[in-house]
């Protein structure tokens, strides 16, 4: 036999269950997005710097056209090192050596010289700009799964390589920052291969690097003691780092060492609720109470609040139109 008490009581207790903030509200993946981040105009794109380009050394010509600059090789392939290869230019030493577009390279060697493990597009246009046309390059790669090897014999470059692809990173969990891919101008003057650096093009007003004294195009060049070969390097340390980095940067034409800590997201009360009592929430910058089932109501964002009493009484204000009157 039911009890009229318990019936009473379920009936109490289920709409207060329904109010609470178990209602089955979906949670973030991710933090939004950084307010603070600073992206100066004159760092939205690439300097204008092609006459320059076309005067660097030119580096030899394999045909080989590696993957796409920013990925990350480990990701496409389960953990595999390896340099995707995107595309073979017709004719050129790439195709004579039988390569083709979705080979994995993962190792080149030239006589008398320790092989290069291969990841980064940066590595291989170091082997282009650091060799001689006629150098012969023990290749080994995968092919759908199974190792192969191959020679490939450099050739002369006749005209300018194309300009590669500028790509920028966000970072927002421990630093604040936004990197650029370095053009070839940045990274020759570097010292760095094309393809490799990363230019500082963003930061949070809060960023520590900020704090620690880093600028707007800076360069770095190393990060924790590794080479920056392509900006995900920078990334991938950042994640793994737990206090702070030691990082080499190009200013102009002074190589510097900056100690650079590392952050967290800040965190904040955004939901508090006792059903039919009391109830908050925060969301970036509005919050809304409530107090004995909304007799009592305050709402506040960056720009207007309100007041209510009783759902009946109600007061609000905020900013308007003009600005402040300043007396001389």
């Amino acid at each position: 036999m039911i009890r009229p008490g318990l019936v009473l009581a379920l009936a109490l207790l289920l709409p207060a269950l329904g109010c609470s903030s178990f209602s089955g509200r979906n949670l973030n993946d991710r933090p939004p997005a950084l307010v603070d981040m600073e992206e100066p105009l004159e760092f939205r794109g690439e300097p204008d710097d092609e006459p320059a380009r076309q005067e660097l050394p030119r580096r030899a010509f394999s045909g080989i056209v590696p993957g796409e600059t920013g990925e990350s090789m480990e990701d496409l392939f389960d953990g595999e090192p390896g340099l995707l290869v995107a595309a073979i230019v017709e004719n050129s030493p790439a195709a004579f050596a039988d390569l083709e577009p979705g080979d994995l390279l993962l190792e080149a060697r030239v006589a008398g010289a320790e092989p290069i493990e291969l990841r980064w597009p940066s590595e291989w246009y170091a082997i282009e700009e650091a060799r001689a046309p006629g150098t012969e390059i023990e290749l080994l790669y995968d092919r759908a799964g199974r190792e192969r090897r191959g020679v490939l014999v450099l050739a002369q470059r006749h005209r300018a390589p194309e300009r590669l692809a500028g790509d920028r990173f966000r970072e927002e969990d421990k630093v604040g920052v936004v990197l650029r891919s370095a053009t070839e101008v940045e990274a020759a003057t570097a010292g760095l291969p094309a393809g490799a650096g990363a230019v500082v093009v963003g930061l949070s007003r809060r960023s520590p690097w900020r704090a620690a004294g880093l600028l707007f195009g800076d360069l770095i060049r190393t990060v924790a003691g590794e080479p920056v070969l392509h900006p995900q390097v920078v990334l991938d340390a950042i994640r793994a780092g737990d206090e702070g980095l030691e990082l080499a940067i190009q200013r102009g034409g002074e190589v510097l060492e900056i100690e650079a800590p590392l952050s967290r997201r800040d965190s904040e009360l955004s939901d508090f609720d006792i059903p039919l009592l009391l109830s908050y929430e925060s969301e970036g910058e509005r919050s809304d109470f409530e107090l004995l089932y909304g007799l009592i109501g305050y709402e506040e964002t960056a720009a207007e609040w309100q007041f209510t009493l009783l759902w009946l009484i109600h007061f609000g204000g905020g900013d308007t139109e003009e600005l402040e009157k300043v007396d001389n």
